[in-house]
């Protein structure tokens, strides 16, 4: 029973044990343990204030980010506008370029035919005039065979009279 009703010895040495381990925590451990608490908690709160830079800077990269993105795909559209203009351009200028070489195609054709054309009656024209002499000078043949209608013939082309 003497642990639920202790003594005047057992309090006094108590309590001067517990003040003697007290004034040496305070003296040595105190000023370390506070000390850590504090370099601790500074730590945390640098650590926070890190945290939260970092998130304002992770907010900061996602807007940057963003307008990267919308000002890519705005030129990514202005690029695919101005290849289809090219490309247009392009077109028109082969095609009007394909109409012209067409057009000096034909030109030519037309040109060739109407020169072959000229040519086949000049050849006509030769060919007529041949076949007319050739007939006139047989029909002569016939005709002056006799030379009463030789001296006749003779006489007529002298006096400019035709037959």
């Amino acid at each position: 029973m003497e642990l639920v009703s202790p003594g005047f010895g057992l309090i006094f040495w108590m309590l001067l044990a517990f003040t003697a381990v007290f004034f040496i925590l305070k003296k040595f451990a105190w000023p370390g343990i506070l000390q850590g608490l504090k370099e601790r908690e500074q730590q945390i709160d640098d650590a926070l204030k890190a945290a939260e830079a970092a998130h304002q800077e992770m907010k900061n990269l996602k807007i940057d980010n963003e307008q990267l993105l919308k000002q890519a795909k705005e030129e990514r559209d202005v690029i695919l506008a101005e290849a289809k203009k090219i490309r247009d351009k392009l077109l028109d200028e082969a095609r009007i370029k394909a109409n012209e070489e067409a057009e000096r195609i034909v030109q030519s054709a037309k040109t060739r035919i109407e020169s072959e054309r000229m040519a086949a009656i000049t050849e006509i024209k030769n060919q007529i005039a041949t076949i007319s002499i050739e007939v006139a000078e047989l029909i002569l043949k016939e005709k002056l065979q006799e030379p009463e209608a030789h001296d006749q013939y003779i006489q007529r082309i002298l006096e400019h009279k035709p037959l």
